[in-house]
């Protein structure tokens, strides 16, 4: 290509890409997403999509420098010897553009720390600590080189922009990861489409109204059931839809306190589909969040049944995300998942810790969050109670400035916002000091007979005050042999089900194991197996598993067991037992255990706590829905309080790693881990690999166990020695307790005190 400067290195027999190519194209595609994303936007929509577009000309600039051109001619892995978004920063500060300056800033970098950006004596965004090859300082040698730096980008027909006027982003940081979205989105989509990784995704037309008859009509399909309480029950469940879909457009934050069984799963998506279709524009898209990956592939089979139009691919009607893929490194961004579909079913972790993250792959998607209608169903186990008052700043902003529609439901719905404690953190930077937030069902005599029907089939139970722990053996003895079956056991970790299942299995009992040390695909097959069993009317066998059960799954146990953990997860249990009201004796127990081959799950020390306070009588006494905003409000003493300000203030201050890092709804960071040979041997050679086949046949595992437990790297990072997906090379059973089976082995790692939760 001689002198033509490039933007991207050729790599397997692709050439390379040239540098007016590709900023082209990232201005074209991030001024389509900012121009998509503001249509929804109450305010400066202009603003938005000018910071944008003046980060997208200039975002590589300093790929100009004569150092990173050499490296850039020619095939190789090594990071450019230049910070490349150095100059784009520079000049973007000189054209009055800061909030551009930023996002090209942030475009690899990442969301910065205020205080970090302060301490830099006048030069904030510019990289002061990094040095070239020869040893100067970056910022320096880009302040030397940039006027050769515009002058290539102008001579090679790139696009120009010219001073323009300050822009207020800084305002608010929602707005912000909204616009570094549209750049990192271009940016990420041009690279890997060049390369041939990734491909247009196929636009799906939205049909709102259309589905929504498919889906009336599938609803009305259904068997009215053979019994009188079988027919009852169906005919609240049609009550319950027709009252949904008929509810007002408004306010755009609702909630649904509907009991186990009523058929929110259809119902609320009627409300989604008219609410998509009737708003001024229509809705882009409806995202379906849910706590638990397992119920995904539940929920995902019922909606591609009932809103796939003749002649469309169910797979591009509703995306499946069964956990977080966001790849940064080049040979990954292919892989990462998108919020494209017209519907969309993810979880809790990916859609919450996307709406705080910093990370410029993490956003990708979030610029498709505006003009958006969101369900997020068991809403009582989505995070943990300290993150909902920034949460509901954010969406409560999304909902306000950016077209956004949100369903909040469960069957044990926690209404914090309406408790003192939280009002004062939630409503901080909101206009309405009292957040209006009516129930979708608005028919009063449906919700007393819909709550009337949950009226108590189970009874809650305790050991006695001063009864020790059980341990391993103990908890087998007192779960399998003082009780009948069907049985369901949930922990609170990975490991304490695995170790447990195993204990069982080995003492010949019939246990079968449901948790995330098995990958989707190994879950689906044990949840079919489950139902199996339970349609088959087989009793004396037992379910171990973890909080992945507890919530959304169509099971029906005669006993439940739960380790103490929250709650809400409590009274969770109680809708996978006798959920039909089949069994007269049913019991759920709060227990608690302890072995030294168990393992804590930290994340729930508070939620635990609070539930530590509530006496039987209350437990048994007092309504679902009270129980679980009473354990909120004990929460808020015990550490939830705390916690909740801290984060607050990281995003009011612009800390945003900080931010990050404490929105998280996995404390710990987990690494994409797969476990299938053919596919990792697909991507140690380049090949393409399908995004649904990474997602199931992958597991998430915390990442400072990735050394303890020596997993191969399939691809390394260039800018890290560390990788971003790994393969499983110990053993691993998918047909019981998964890489467990593996983990359970190493008996050093054990030993050490190591745990995977």
């Amino acid at each position: 290509m001689g002198d033509v400067p490039l933007a991207h290195s050729p790599k397997g027999g692709v050439p390379p890409q040239t540098y007016c190519d590709h900023v082209s194209n990232v201005r074209s595609r991030g001024v389509s997403n900012a121009e998509s994303a503001a249509a929804y936007y109450s305010g400066d929509r202009k603003t938005i999509v000018a910071a944008v577009e003046a980060a997208a000309v200039y975002h590589d600039l300093g790929k100009l420098d004569a150092a990173n051109q050499d490296v850039l001619k020619k095939e190789s892995r090594k990071p450019l010897p230049v910070a490349h978004e150095d100059a784009g920063v520079a000049h973007l500060d000189g054209l009055g553009q800061q909030e551009a300056a930023i996002l090209a800033y942030s475009h690899h970098e990442g969301l910065f720390s205020r205080n970090e950006e302060l301490v830099k004596q006048g030069r904030p965004f510019r990289q002061l600590k990094r040095t070239t090859a020869a040893g100067q300082v970056v910022a320096d040698h880009v302040d030397l080189s940039l006027k050769e730096y515009v002058h290539i980008h102008e001579e090679a027909g790139c696009p120009i922009l010219s001073k323009m006027e300050a822009d207020e982003l800084h305002k608010c940081g929602f707005s912000r990861r909204i616009a570094l979205s549209c750049l990192v989105d271009a940016d990420h989509g041009d690279t890997t489409r060049h390369y041939g990784h990734e491909t247009e995704i196929s636009h799906t037309d939205l049909r709102w109204l259309e589905r929504l008859a498919a889906l009336e009509r599938y609803v009305g399909s259904l068997p009215e059931g053979k019994t009188e309480a079988e027919r009852a029950r169906n005919g609240l469940r049609k009550r319950m839809f027709e009252s949904c879909r008929d509810a007002p457009l408004g306010p755009s934050i609702r909630a649904c306190d509907a009991p186990v069984g009523s058929g929110k799963t259809t119902a609320i998506m009627a409300n989604l589909l008219r609410v998509a279709a009737e708003r001024k524009p229509q809705l882009r898209h409806i995202i379906v969040v849910l706590p638990y990956t397992n119920i995904i592939t539940q929920s995902v089979e019922i909606y591609r049944k009932a809103l796939t139009l003749e002649g469309e691919r169910p797979e591009d009607v509703v995306a499946e995300h069964h956990h977080r893929a966001d790849f940064a490194d080049l040979n990954l961004r292919q892989l990462a998942a998108l919020w494209k579909a017209p519907i969309i079913v993810t979880t809790a972790v990916q859609f919450f810790e996307t709406l705080g993250s910093h990370h410029p792959a993490r956003l990708r998607k979030l610029h498709e969050l505006p003009g958006s209608a969101v369900f997020i169903d068991e809403m009582h186990a989505a995070i943990p109670s300290y993150l909902w008052p920034q949460m509901w700043r954010w969406l409560e902003i999304w909902t306000r400035e950016w077209g956004g529609y949100l369903v909040l439901a469960s069957g044990s719905l926690p209404r914090f916002w309406e408790l003192d404690e939280y009002k004062a953190l939630i409503c901080g930077n909101v206009k309405n000091p009292n957040p209006d937030v009516p129930d979708l069902v608005r028919d009063e005599s449906l919700r007393v007979h819909l709550k009337k029907a949950e009226e108590r089939r189970i009874v809650y139970r305790r050991r006695p005050e001063d009864a020790d722990a059980l341990d391993c053996q103990s908890i087998m003895d007192f779960v399998v042999l003082r009780n009948q079956g069907p049985r369901l056991l949930i922990v609170n970790t990975v490991q304490t089900a695995a170790v447990i299942a195993q204990k069982m299995r080995d003492s010949g009992h019939n246990v079968l194991h449901l948790s995330t040390a098995l990958a989707p695909v190994h879950r689906d097959i044990i949840v079919d197996r489950v139902k199996l069993r339970l349609r088959g009317k087989i009793e004396n066998w037992t379910l171990v598993a973890t909080s992945c059960v507890e919530a959304g799954m169509d099971f029906s146990f005669r006993m439940g067991f739960r380790e103490r953990a929250s709650t809400a997860s409590l009274i969770q249990v109680g809708g996978r037992v006798s959920r039909g009201d089949e069994f007269s004796d049913s019991e759920v127990w709060d227990i608690l255990l302890r072995d030294d081959q168990f393992r804590r799950n930290p994340v729930i020390e508070i939620s635990r706590r609070a539930l530590d306070q509530f006496t039987l009588e209350e437990l048994n006494r007092i309504p679902p829905f009270e129980l679980a905003t009473i354990a909120m409000k004990r929460e808020w003493t015990v550490g939830a309080e705390e916690k909740a300000r801290q984060l607050i203030e990281f995003e009011n201050s612009m800390e945003y790693p900080n931010v990050s890092k404490e929105s998280r709804v996995i404390v710990a960071e987990t690494c994409t881990v797969l476990v299938d040979q053919s596919l990792a041997e697909a991507i140690r050679k380049g090949e393409k690999v399908s995004k649904i086949d990474l997602m199931k046949y992958s597991v998430q595992i915390w990442t400072n166990k990735i050394e303890q437990l020596a997993l191969e790297p399939l691809i390394q990072n260039r800018h890290s020695s560390d990788s971003e997906i790994y393969f499983w090379n110990h053993d691993y059973d998918p047909d019981f307790i998964g890489y467990m089976a593996g983990v359970l082995k190493l008996d050093e790692f054990i030993n050490a005190g190591g745990a995977i939760i």
